[in-house]
């Protein structure tokens, strides 16, 4: 095995990458499959029809059903909650099961809720306690319930100013047609 799994964590699943740490009590269906490097923490529940890209963060009592598809670096906080059925009823099933994309190093805020069938795109920040009902487009800010946007985010992960010039890195953007350019061309495409 070349990844650490707690005595009171329950991996089913043969594809878990090296060096991911699984804590107490999370549980990993077998379908699953799970990056390397990755912080899988207490009391995470990860269905059959997932997949976790590579150094993915998941705090404490997040559940991450089938169609969730995490890319590399992600950051899910505490008590986020994935959905994946927009019409729920006990005992029916549908088919197939909405899919939710949460592009590269895109962060999700503790609390939050996903609605099944969005994407976030890279780099994007979804504060805690929001509710996603839409697409997010790369490199934005959203909050609220439901969330909408409060500005752009850097790179780096620090909200842009009205200058759109980082204060942590002093990368320099400008939005045109709804992309963020960063000196020397496009940085991220927003989603449409």
């Amino acid at each position: 095995m070349n990844f650490y799994q707690h005595p009171n964590a329950i991996v089913e699943s043969k594809n878990i990458g090296q060096k991911t740490r699984v804590w107490a009590f999370a549980h990993i269906l077998p379908g699953a499959i799970v990056g390397e490097n990755c912080n899988i923490n207490d009391h995470t529940f990860i269905e059959n029809d997932v997949i976790i890209g590579n150094n993915v963060t998941i705090k404490s009592g997040v559940y991450v059903w089938d169609g969730v598809r995490l890319a590399d670096n992600v950051f899910v906080g505490p008590n986020v909650t994935f959905t994946n059925d927009l019409k729920p009823r006990s005992k029916q099933y549908p088919e197939k099961f909405e899919q939710t994309f949460v592009e590269e190093w895109a962060s999700i805020g503790a609390n939050s809720t996903i609605i099944a069938g969005n994407k976030i795109g890279k780099y994007a920040m979804i504060g805690a306690g929001s509710v996603v009902t839409k697409d997010i487009p790369n490199n934005t800010l959203w909050y609220g319930n439901p969330a909408k946007m409060k500005g752009y985010v850097c790179n780096c992960g620090r909200k842009l100013p009205d200058d759109l010039t980082c204060s942590t890195c002093n990368q320099k953007y400008h939005v045109k047609e709804s992309k963020l350019i960063i000196a020397g061309g496009v940085v991220n495409d927003s989603l449409s």
